[in-house]
């Protein structure tokens, strides 16, 4: 689950980083006149909250300035004018595509004076099943940029069981601290482990990490992505999804426990586990055709979750066939089959359709799709059920 940079700060607060103070505000600031009176400034930095990076240099689709979705101001009387203009427009970045995103949330910040900055994350790394750190004195840069063109001034550091550890002090060279700066980097670094771990965190970045001109780190913007799968530890946490940022039928897939990702490709993907639906994508683009979705329906797959499946599928206007591959294991694949019959009479569903089973009663249930009378295919080999569906969608 992604977070807002305004909710990170306040979780990342709670851990003792330093964080500036700030104010969010969610379709209306009516109240920003007042708050500025506890906000420090000038400056003060007005930041469009969207899941999307690089909103410092995107734009809006209605301009009112020549600026992004992060904004330094310095005039006090522009900074209400400068909230409501962004308020509901639309910010364009190089993460949202061309029809970007709507700005449904403004956070305003106090002003830092910056001396440095520098980029710091910590992740799971999956190749080694630890938390890595990664660190860089190119702070406030795409990081990916840096690895590509300076890799030698990226740094990476493997944390044994996410227990902390004595940050290697090399890097107080590489990275030109002080004896003291590196003292309390590490201390903050400690602290984002903690806090890591605490709230199962699978990304924590921080770009940029300042040293302010007083000589003090700041975290002047934060990102945090929840581990999914560890939510239900974490009930105080399910305030802060923000749907309106999420796909509307990727939330009416989960509402009825399917799992949905609309992809850009032609052929609509229907299947029951996730490892069968990424092998099913991969031999589409094997034969020259692109997925146009993951939707896996589960391992409890029945015909009111098919007939989801299809209306899902359905208003992808990009979908010209569609092929279904099920595993018959705990459900059998007849019982499938006839849920996929009612389900095309009910929706009187008209895209051209190829069923492949495996499993239990496969062979059944490839004879009810077969005597259907509704111009459906079921083929038992994956490979020509495959090539079926890449000529249908021809």
């Amino acid at each position: 689950m992604n977070l807002h940079e305004y909710q990170a700060k306040d979780i990342l607060k709670k851990f003792d980083l330093p964080i500036l103070k700030g104010q969010s505000y969610e379709n209306s600031i009516q109240s920003l006149e007042k708050d500025l009176l506890e906000l420090q400034g000038p400056p003060w930095v007005i930041k469009s909250q969207i899941h999307a990076g690089g909103r410092g240099a995107g734009y809006f689709k209605n301009p009112f300035n020549d600026k992004g979705g992060v904004q330094v101001v310095f005039e006090k009387e522009n900074v209400s004018k400068i909230a409501k203009s962004m308020m509901g427009n639309t910010l364009i970045t190089k993460q949202t595509g061309e029809n970007g995103k709507k700005v449904n949330r403004v956070f305003i910040e106090e002003g830092c004076e910056i001396d440095k900055e520098f980029y710091l994350s910590l992740l799971v790394d999956r190749n080694s099943s630890k938390l890595m750190m990664i660190v860089s004195a190119e702070g406030g840069m795409d990081i990916e940029e840096v690895a590509k063109h300076n890799p030698e001034k990226i740094f990476k550091i493997y944390f044994e069981n996410f227990e902390e550890k004595e940050i290697p002090k090399e890097l107080e060279t590489k990275l030109g601290f002080t004896n003291s700066q590196f003292f309390e980097f590490s201390k903050i670094v400690f602290k984002l482990i903690k806090s890591f771990k605490s709230i199962d965190a699978s990304t924590i970045e921080i770009n940029p990490l300042v040293l302010n001109t007083t000589g003090n780190f700041v975290l002047l913007d934060a990102k945090i992505n929840l581990d999914d799968n560890a939510l239900f530890r974490h009930p105080e946490f399910e305030y802060l999804k923000d749907l309106t940022e999420e796909d509307p039928l990727e939330l009416e897939a989960a509402e009825n426990s399917m799992n949905y990702v609309k992809l850009n490709g032609s052929i609509g993907c229907m299947v029951n586990g996730a490892g069968l639906a990424m092998a099913t994508m991969d031999i589409i683009k094997q034969f020259g055709k692109e997925p146009a979705n993951f939707l896996d329906l589960g391992g409890t797959a029945n015909k009111d979750r098919a007939i989801k499946g299809f209306k899902i599928i359905q208003s992808d206007p990009n979908v010209k066939s569609v092929l279904i591959n099920i595993f018959g294991g705990i459900i059998h694949c007849d019982m499938i089959a006839k849920g996929i019959v009612e389900a095309v009479k009910e929706l009187n569903f008209k895209l051209p359709l190829v069923v492949r089973f495996q499993g239990t009663n496969a062979s059944i249930g490839r004879d009810v799709i077969n005597q259907s009378s509704l111009g459906l295919i079921s083929i038992d080999d994956f490979t020509e059920a495959t090539k079926k569906a890449v000529e249908l969608a021809e």
